[in-house]
């Protein structure tokens, strides 16, 4: 399990060794021949190149595809409190959890619209959004799309397990942040507090056959170079531990958090781009998503550098499809829909895709490793 590898201690010191700027003369080959180099700021002309570089990998190995989803909100209930979400529990919100009528309302809506491919988000609130809830609304939803993720609490292996016998195809967990202080500055109680039952959440997923799973951190609760290193790190192991699952990564980001006497540490949008071009020449075969938190302009911008999966039209508040009156997550800023955003899709030369595989067809990954 991860937590048997990570050192903390090990990628601070990774992320102080380095440089305040990447040598003039360095190409991107050199640098990303050297461990975590890539990492170190890029002049203009540098960056220019990884993006060139970028692009033309993820066409080699994701032809000209675009895949998008949604996100539904089951429930806005949570016992953790988190300093930069808006269901933080000491929050004094309007709190819900969608019924089971409430939930096929929503869905139906989604596929009238096009989607196909539906994450579906919650609190983590014992007794209300646990496993039995789960257990019961899976069946409700799975019938009626083509994919169906779940970006939830972390969950025991057993659980995984249950989950994907009712239609599980893909997770999504954040670490938030690797860096150990920082995490529990942030995470103030609740489960979540739990670093390490977080860190080993993809282990479990994986053994229990999970398809697909996307990890990344929230982008602004440690300085990104950091994140970055420990990211690198932690989708080595997985990629070549569990190399029958597949992969990806997100690059969420705060600009803003609820207690003001925090530090933020903001990432630019020349740094975001410098990430995910980054991550693509280094895992050539990796997902990478891209949310409705950033703008239409940069969205557009990163289309054709190293993109694979976006999120369209999404609402961060239970039910808000059907206008079930409830508070949100976040703010978004791409407000377009998905016909908007599948015609830019098509004006950059990419092929929208809403369904691009059945679980029917495929056979479940289960990995006979269980334990490091």
């Amino acid at each position: 399990m991860y937590d048997q590898v990570f050192s903390f201690e090990g990628t601070l010191a990774k992320h102080a060794s380095l440089a305040d700027t990447a040598p003039e003369t360095a190409s991107i080959h050199e640098l990303l021949a050297t461990p975590y180099a890539i990492f170190n700021p890029l002049s203009d002309h540098q960056l220019e190149a990884l993006a060139q570089k970028s692009a033309t990998i993820t066409r080699q190995r994701f032809g000209h595809v675009m895949r998008f989803f949604v996100p539904l909100y089951l429930s806005n209930e949570c016992y953790n409190n988190c300093t930069y979400c808006g269901f933080s529990y000491g929050r004094d919100i309007q709190r819900y959890t969608l019924t089971d009528q409430d939930i096929v309302d929503n869905i139906d809506i989604l596929t009238k619209k096009g989607f196909q491919h539906v994450l579906l988000l919650t609190g983590e609130a014992a007794k209300t959004v646990e496993m039995p809830y789960f257990k019961r609304v899976l069946p409700l939803i799975r019938p009626r799309v083509a994919q169906l993720g779940m970006e939830v609490q972390p969950l025991d292996e057993s659980d995984y397990r249950d989950l994907v016998a009712l239609g599980l195809d893909s997770v999504t967990v954040y670490q938030e942040t690797y860096h150990k202080d920082n995490y529990l500055i942030h995470h103030l109680s609740g489960k979540k507090r739990r670093f390490d039952y977080r860190l080993t959440t993809a282990d479990r997923a994986a053994n229990a056959g999970i398809f697909r799973i996307n990890i990344g951190a929230l982008l602004g609760l440690s300085d990104w170079r950091f994140e970055a290193i420990a990211l690198v790190d932690h989708l080595r192991y997985l990629t070549q531990r569990y190399w029958k699952t597949q992969f990806s990564v997100s690059f969420p980001r705060i600009t803003s958090i609820f207690d003001s006497t925090q530090r933020l540490f903001p990432v630019s949008d020349q740094q975001l781009v410098h990430l995910v071009c980054a991550f693509r020449c280094l895992f050539p075969d990796l997902g990478i998503t891209l949310s409705t938190r950033e703008s239409a302009k940069l969205r557009n911008g990163l289309m054709r550098l190293g993109i694979t999966d976006m999120s369209a039209e999404s609402l961060t508040s239970p039910g808000g499809y059907s206008g079930v009156e409830a508070d949100a997550q976040f703010d978004t800023a791409d407000h377009r829909s998905l016909v908007a955003i599948q015609a830019e899709v098509a004006n950059q030369g990419l092929d929208a895709v809403v369904k691009d595989w059945d679980a029917h067809f495929s056979t479940p990954v289960m990995h006979s490793h269980s334990s490091s």
